[in-house]
């Protein structure tokens, strides 16, 4: 079972790091089930379902600003993530470097 976490966030499916649910209170950062409160949302095929009470698009989108993580602590701001993730493409998808995915 993989440590990251999965959520939903201003309507995009979003992975949540290790160090991101220790750094600060990572849930409050979620878009939240109309129907029963859950964070527990994922996006499938263009839809926002609540894995609690299987409601389909009934969600309160976060407000902008509330939850932000810390700077340095969430994903798109960690230095060289992009590069990173190009390398591990590159060598799954068994493309040559600097080839562009």
């Amino acid at each position: 079972m993989s440590a990251w976490r999965r959520g939903v966030r201003a309507g995009t499916q979003v992975l949540i790091c290790p160090d991101c649910q220790q750094a600060y209170d990572w849930t409050r950062d979620l878009d939240r089930c109309v129907s029963c409160g859950s964070t527990a949302l994922v996006r499938i095929l263009g839809e926002t379902q609540c894995r609690s009470c299987g409601a389909v698009d009934v969600v309160v989108p976060v407000p902008p600003g509330v939850g932000t993580a810390p700077r340095g602590v969430a994903g798109s701001m960690v230095p060289g993530l992009a590069e990173d993730v190009q390398a591990a493409l590159e060598r799954v998808l068994r493309r040559q470097p600097g080839r562009r995915v």
